[in-house]
């Protein structure tokens, strides 16, 4: 639709060109002066305007520079030729015009017009519709051919889109491009409404479309403003509409039929898709009259708007947090809507579960699975990414914080509650994990979460994890994130003591239809054990823990350890918290592997992704973003400066609003000692201590850190090695997410 819009606006534009040079320069039998030398005619108007296409066509084929080049000079002139007018309206006098104008046969009608000056009675006899014939067509307008030819005027807004590939900088061009530009415009067109509705009668208006040129201190400056228009505008469809059908060609949207038009030039001009953009256009022009294919024109360019506008909806519904971000690749939108409708009647029929209504729910869940049969895996694209987070809790009490912020970090994703209950069925007589839905579940409903639970039974927790891992979801609905509490020997807090949801007086307060399933307050306080003392066995090992981040990361899924999240405040469903006063803290950096000097790698856009998406949930929007770079500046190396406007230009790229700071670590680095034994040494405590003391230095104040999480080791007995050096990291800082990304999730291709 685009395409023909172009093609028809570019036909459009030539034909006015024409009626423009034919209103200076053409032959009049009844004027008796003036430049007369073009003769008038149907077929006459077409071959003037065959030419002008040819010298469009010409410029195109040489390549859009040419054009770009004379933009600016084609600028000058139609300014020069606007202010020519309005200073027009105050120097020439009021006069009267005789206007004839030549029917079919030997009709001949003639009107008397004047041109008044500014005048009161001119401006307000104009302001009420009063339609007529036009006499170009002999077709009497109405509201929609008057709408359909002023539209035509505003269609520029996505030239620059249709440039994208010759900018340099189009992400930034464009936007500032095309706003200035219809600012412009705007105020350009509403001046000269005003301008000829208070100066020239109705008659004028109607009877002679280039009134202008009669009413202008030096005509040439009006014939001049009007062909530069008509021929940039021309131009500019044509060479828009070209990179349309190449990119349409390159898709192999039609198959055989636009196989040519993927062939360039050596400097890349679609030469091909000009001619048949040049073709289609001659094409055009045989309609003969600019207002006769007007409203074509409007209806291609409003169902392309349309079209356009829908996509983005469609984006925006589907909360896609990759639609920040300047992407081309095709996709599947669907598969994104159908992610986004499946979590909402999910949730519905969660709600519906408390509501026991058993109609309704057996109603979502046909929806459900209707809708999941159509998420295909296949379909999966990079745009439409988002985090499907499986959190595995201990005890829920030490660890509602975290719960309540991964509900925050979802990004209308999928968000399930793993628990590992230890045993061994075969020496059980039931299942202990069945009775401790309901428990789990009242759980999620005073937190005020969109969680779904999922509990196992296993003999050990790393293949209770393993068995989630694989199983959590259905469908396209699967995790592809870990997030696991922190291995320390930290003696963590009772929330369950300092939140009112949990408190007696809460329960009390509840309505009487309020279902709890048969879980009351001290039911719920009495399942989930006291927290965990220092004097505690522990569920697992170190060496365990570490296999099952290592187990998550053979599996593909991405990783990310939570530390002292029970200091996070202001994460619950009744906190106003808006984020204004919050910092969220980025070391895209791997700071255990200091060598590495890698801030694009998967895992530091993964870093850079999450962030991003905690920055957009709603008590996180209004968040300052800081990005710390490391940087050597005692070296001689000053590869940095290219590093850090390299890094620069991909948070453009990507769209994430953060600020950089600059983080000299010669200081740190000189207690990192390089060993090539295998295997590795531990680092030294000098080295770790100064790496904690710069991060505490840097972002003691931030709501929240997101770090680099080195990779585990791959034999077991360095695991501790691995957590001391981590916790030693990190020690003291405040809430700290740890992330190790293995999956590609930003896209910057055009």
């Amino acid at each position: 639709m685009f395409f023909l819009a172009k093609v028809c606006a570019c036909g459009e534009y030539v034909l006015g060109l024409v009626e423009a040079i034919l209103d200076a320069i053409g032959v009049d039998p009844d004027s008796s002066g003036g430049l007369q030398v073009l003769p008038h005619g149907y077929w006459y108007n077409l071959l003037y305007s065959t030419v002008v296409l040819l010298l469009c066509l010409v410029v195109c084929l040489v390549g859009a520079h040419i054009y770009s080049r004379t933009v600016f000079v084609i600028l000058v002139l139609i300014t020069i030729s606007l202010l020519s007018i309005f200073i027009s309206s105050i120097i020439v006098k009021p006069r009267e015009f005789f206007i004839t104008h030549h029917g079919s046969g030997n009709q001949t009608a003639h009107f008397n017009a004047s041109y008044t000056g500014f005048n009161a009675s001119t401006l307000r006899n104009n302001l009420g519709p009063v339609y007529s014939l036009d006499y170009s067509t002999n077709t009497v307008m109405s509201y929609a051919s008057v709408f359909a030819v002023l539209f035509t005027s505003c269609t520029g807004i996505m030239a620059g889109a249709n440039m994208s590939g010759d900018l340099k900088n189009p992400s930034i061009a464009i936007p500032k491009g095309t706003i200035t530009a219809v600012i412009y415009a705007f105020i350009i067109y509403v001046l000269l409404f005003i301008l000829v509705g208070a100066t020239c009668d109705r008659s004028l208006l109607i009877n002679d479309y280039g009134f202008l040129h009669k009413i202008n201190i030096w005509p040439p400056f009006v014939t001049v403003g009007v062909c530069c228009t008509a021929l940039s505008a021309a131009m500019c469809s044509m060479i828009g509409a070209s990179r349309i059908l190449h990119a349409l060609a390159l898709d192999d949207l039609f198959g055989l039929p636009l196989a040519p038009a993927t062939i360039t030039s050596k400097s890349g001009n679609p030469w091909v898709a000009v001619l048949y953009t040049w073709g289609l256009v001659q094409c055009v022009v045989f309609a003969g009259q600019l207002n006769a294919i007007a409203s074509l024109v409007t209806v291609f360019y409003l169902l392309t708007y349309a079209a356009v506008d829908l996509a983005c909806l469609a984006l925006e519904l589907a909360s896609a947090p990759n639609f920040r971000s300047p992407t081309s690749s095709w996709g599947y939108i669907s598969q994104a809507l159908i992610f986004h409708q499946v979590s909402r009647i999910l949730q519905r029929w969660i709600q519906n579960q408390t509501c026991s209504l058993p109609n309704r729910s057996a109603f979502f869940l046909v929806k459900v699975r209707k809708y999941l049969l159509m998420l295909d895996v296949r379909k999966d694209h990079v745009k439409f990414w988002r985090p499907q987070v499986l959190l595995m809790v201990a005890n829920p009490r030490s660890s509602c914080q975290l719960i309540q912020f991964v509900n925050q970090l979802k990004k209308g994703g999928l968000f399930v509650l793993g628990h590992v209950q230890l045993g061994d069925l075969d020496i059980l007589p039931s299942d202990p994990v069945q009775q401790q839905y309901n428990f789990w579940l009242r759980l999620v409903d005073k937190l005020g979460v969109k969680a779904f639970v999922d509990l196992t039974l296993s003999p050990s927790v790393r293949q209770g994890t393993q068995h989630l891992l694989r199983i959590t979801g259905l469908g396209g609905m699967k995790p592809n994130t870990l997030i696991l509490g922190f291995y320390d020997s930290c003696t963590p807090e009772d929330f369950f003591l300092q939140d009112s949801a949990f408190c007696d007086s809460s329960m009390r307060r509840a309505t009487e239809d309020e279902l709890n399933f048969g879980v009351d307050l001290p039911s719920l306080q009495a399942h989930f054990p006291p927290v965990r003392h220092i004097e505690s066995p522990r569920w697992l090992s170190p060496e365990e823990y570490v296999g099952i981040l290592s187990d998550a990361i053979k599996m593909s899924k991405n990783v990310c350890l939570a530390r002292y999240f029970f200091q996070l405040e202001g994460e619950g469903k009744d906190s106003k918290v808006d984020g204004s006063e919050r910092t969220i803290d980025v070391w895209p950096l791997n700071l255990l592997q200091p060598c590495s000097r890698e801030y694009q790698d998967v895992c530091s856009l993964f870093l850079l992704q999450m962030a991003c998406v905690l920055n957009m949930s709603n008590k996180w929007r209004r968040a300052q973003m800081r990005i710390f770079l490391n940087v050597e500046t005692e070296s001689n190396d000053q590869g940095w400066v290219v590093n850090e406007e390299t890094f620069r230009e991909l948070l453009r790229k990507l769209r994430i609003r953060a600020s950089i700071k600059i983080v000299p670590w010669d200081s740190v680095l000189k207690h990192h000692v390089h060993l090539n034994e295998e295997p590795p040494q531990a680092l030294s405590e000098d080295f770790l201590c100064a790496v904690n003391r710069m991060l505490t230095d840097h972002s003691s104040q931030a709501a929240v850190r997101f770090l680099y999480l080195p990779r585990p080791p791959a034999h077991h007995s360095q695991s501790q090695q691995y957590l001391s050096h981590v916790e030693a990291v990190t020690n003291s800082l405040g809430p700290t997410l740890l992330i190790h990304g293995v999956m590609p999730v930003t896209y910057t291709e055009l």
